[in-house]
């Protein structure tokens, strides 16, 4: 919790977008990690000048921030805009505003950030209710659709404002206004209160954060009642079923994420949340357990979930068709959140793996180049070449064919900027005796270790390149141990230098414990170059087709480059894969099949007897130069029975 004197003096605070109370490796604050060059450090600098602005005047354009306005004139139902949830992107807006504020201490948006407050704080009611959609007059009554009105699910996203808010300014009137948005929760869903539970959980994990940052037990408690509530058919049936919102199987008994995925990674970062306050092991060991069922058959090459359109669900194992993949970004990012508390929780850094991969190929792949359009669904394969959204109309579509806008149900826009913002969260870790690097990239990290402060400043234009450049620029008497990842996709190729002796490093954390000088240098080198992957055989949609990486990198075929052929479809790729560095490129030859009536027993497919050499890009760049088609999982030339032309 921030220590403090008063709302207004100068504070110090832990700038913490997770702060367990104990586990294997301790969260950093935002200000002890700074990216100041390369990837990540451009995607920040665009969530800070594009992104979170044009999340803002959309919003705007759109009346969702208007709607408290309307509250407050009195022109509510009649003047209301938006979904039941568009009060959430609101919120999530304006934790993306406090995380950056903190970051970057910026005082025009800090000014944004307090119009806001004043234009939402005087529709909380005197309960501590807070709704735009429900509760007046022509409005259907407070909690009269738990499974679809999303009220608990707007407090959440409400409550980690209020968090990022609290962590980074201080305990002002927004967090106040929160305080009482949480008690009036605690009021009415408590012991004795309504034993129900929200269709959209968000909540849960919220009210712990929230708990965590006042030392209120009381949001734990709620938390919990939420939690130990779900699963036993509390919210009733529906026709997608109850599993849908996870109203099937208790959390402790479930043995893989199912429904809807956005709702089943929330509901399961706040299960191992609670499971931490409590010490219940049990609870986190349940989570891990489903988290690496669900990693090993149901989760895209990207690090995407969610095959299934209808319901933005999960499907069955190794179902995951490319061409409909829906992979949600919020999907991913929640994927990101559970996997970033299991790593606090275990140490264990195949949950770093998991959110570097979805980093790079899920969160990164949803904002456009200049950061104002997103995509909400992330496809595998493009079949035909999408088509140019309006720019000033929301789109319908969460499918949309090219990044779009704006959306009539727009979470993605906000949550890419949330998470950006607070980005630096997700890098390092500490313990009492170390430091922990688990992603990469040019900056420095600081942690107060038991016997004093260290700091290092790392060096690296990763993940173009594989060198990681590691200067201790702290340290202390005393023998301290520097970690850092080798991840997965590095097989048995990396190496790590110290005092000039090269070593082989092994898939996991690399340990070197010693007494450190400024000025020491560890070298991690990386095998980023690129590489054939190979799918489970049991995933059908994907038989006789390979995909390409480079490091972390996913890499696409996009038609843009491939002018021999009309559609990536008629793509037939060979087994010459090239890296000239950072160029890659794959032998191809192009397939052409006559049009018959019947599309079976076809026998007039051939290929073309020369080949083209075809350039690949990353996954999360493809669309950025107008329609096209594209696809990751590329067939094989041996995979058809053709003839091949002379």
């Amino acid at each position: 919790m921030p220590t403090r004197t008063d709302t207004t003096t100068t504070t110090t605070i832990a700038s913490l977008p997770v702060d367990p109370s104990h586990g294997a490796l301790r969260p950093l604050a935002l200000s002890q990690v700074t990216i100041d060059g390369g990837f990540w450090a451009d995607k920040q600098s665009l969530n800070a000048s594009a992104i979170i602005a044009h999340c803002e005047a959309w919003m705007e354009k759109v009346g969702w921030i208007g709607n408290f306005d309307a509250a407050v004139e009195g022109r509510l139902p009649a003047d209301r805009a938006g979904r039941e949830f568009s009060d959430s992107d609101v919120y999530k807006l304006m934790e993306a505003m406090a995380w950056e504020i903190g970051r970057t201490h910026d005082d025009t948006l800090d000014a944004r950030f307090r119009a806001l407050v004043a234009r939402i704080a005087p529709v909380q009611e005197a309960d501590g209710y807070l709704n735009t959609r429900f509760g007046r007059d022509g409005q259907q009554p407070r909690y009269s659709d738990l499974q679809w009105g999303h009220e608990l699910y707007c407090y959440g996203h409400l409550l980690q404002a209020a968090v990022a808010r609290g962590r980074t300014t201080g305990d002002d009137e927004f967090v106040q206004l929160a305080r009482r948005a949480a008690d009036h929760v605690c009021d009415v869903f408590g012991v004795g209160g309504i034993e129900s539970v929200c269709g959209h959980p968000e909540v849960e994990m919220a009210l712990i954060e929230f708990g965590r940052y006042t030392g209120e037990s009381r949001y734990i408690d709620q938390a919990r009642l939420f939690i130990d509530r779900r699963g036993h058919g509390v919210l009733g049936d529906i026709e997608l079923g109850s599993s849908y919102y996870q109203d099937d199987v208790p959390v402790r008994d479930a043995e893989v994420l199912r429904g809807h995925a956005v709702r089943a990674v929330y509901l399961a970062a706040g299960a191992v949340d609670l499971g931490i306050e409590d010490e219940e092991d049990g609870l986190v060991d349940a989570v891990a357990a489903q988290l690496a069922r669900t990693v090993a058959r149901r989760t895209y090459l990207t690090g995407g979930m969610g095959a299934h359109h209808e319901g933005e669900s999960f499907g069955a194992d190794f179902e995951l068709p490319s061409d409909r993949a829906y992979s949600e970004t919020c999907a991913g990012i929640g994927s990101i959140m559970l996997n970033y508390r299991l790593l606090l929780a275990t140490g264990d850094s195949t949950y770093a793996d998991l959110i570097e991969r979805t980093l790079f190929n899920v969160l990164a792949t949803s904002p456009a180049a200049d950061g104002q359009a997103f995509y909400y669904t992330n496809t595998l394969h493009q079949r035909e070449p999408g088509s140019i959204p309006a720019a000033d109309v929301a789109s319908p579509r969460a499918s949309s064919s090219l990044r779009a806008p704006w959306f009539d149900v727009s979470c993605c826009p906000t949550n890419v900027a949330r998470t950006l913002a607070s980005l630096g969260s997700y890098f390092a870790t500490s313990t009492a005796v170390g430091l922990q690097l688990h992603q990469y990239a040019a900056g420095t990290v600081s942690a107060d270790l038991a016997s004093g402060r260290v700091a290092v400043r790392t060096e690296t234009n990763y993940p173009d390149e594989g060198v990681v450049r590691v200067v201790v620029t702290e340290t202390l008497t005393d023998e301290w141990t520097l970690s850092l990842r080798v991840p997965h996709w590095a097989g048995e190729a990396a190496t790590i230098t110290v005092d000039g002796e090269t070593h082989s490093a092994a898939v996991g954390m690399v340990h070197i414990r010693r007494p450190f000088a400024v000025g020491d240098e560890i070298v991690l080198s990386l095998p980023v170059e690129a590489r054939w992957t190979e799918p489970d055989p049991r995933i059908d949609a994907l038989r006789g087709q390979r995909a390409v990486e480079r490091g972390p990198v996913v890499m696409c075929l996009e038609s843009t480059d491939a002018g021999h052929v009309s559609t990536v479809d008629e793509v037939r790729v060979t087994g010459d894969l090239r890296d000239d560095d950072g160029v890659v490129t794959v032998g191809t030859r192009r397939l052409t099949v006559s049009d018959d009536a019947w599309p079976y027993g076809v026998d007039s497919a051939t290929l073309d007897a020369d080949t083209a050499r075809v350039r690949l890009l990353p996954y999360h760049s493809w669309a950025n130069r107008g329609p096209s088609t594209m696809r990751v999982w590329l067939p094989l030339e041996s995979a058809d029975s053709v003839s091949t032309g002379r």
